[in-house]
């Protein structure tokens, strides 16, 4: 597995700190660093990400954080598609639809890694918290 999306959760745990998150949240994304894995992003995460952070941080900073994070990461698009298939879709949460219909279109994404596994319980991709990816990438090794 390849290819995955980190949803804003995971991204909010490495730049906040969160802990205990923040430590498979750091692993993740160097992962993406390193070109071990292709992380993906939407521009919704992108985003959401600029708003949590702004509240705390200044303008300039931000901007650096979202700079750093779009160089390691792929963008997937989000279009009228994607929209009209997360508005007819079984999903509670209107932004997890986008995220999954955006990874799903992609047609390379292998997996959703979150926090929330529940919120992507109609997802037709593997859905798992970053401890259960970091540990099956270890287990398939």
């Amino acid at each position: 597995m390849k290819r995955i999306l980190i949803d804003t959760d995971v991204l909010l745990d490495f730049f906040l700190d969160r802990d205990p998150f923040s430590e498979s949240a750091e692993k993740i994304l160097s992962l993406c660093n390193l070109k071990q894995v292709t992380g993906c992003i939407t521009p919704v995460i992108i985003s959401n990400v600029y708003y949590l952070l702004r509240k705390i941080g200044n303008h300039e900073k931000v901007m650096e954080k979202l700079a750093d994070l779009i160089s390691i990461t792929d963008v997937l698009v989000i279009d009228a598609s994607t929209i009209s298939r997360a508005i007819h879709s079984d999903f509670n949460d209107f932004e997890d639809a986008l995220q999954n219909y955006a990874a799903e279109s992609d047609k390379k994404v292998d997996v959703i890694v979150t926090r929330n596994t529940k919120d992507y319980k109609s997802s037709s991709l593997a859905v798992m918290t970053p401890d259960a990816y970091l540990k099956m990438r270890v287990t398939l090794k």
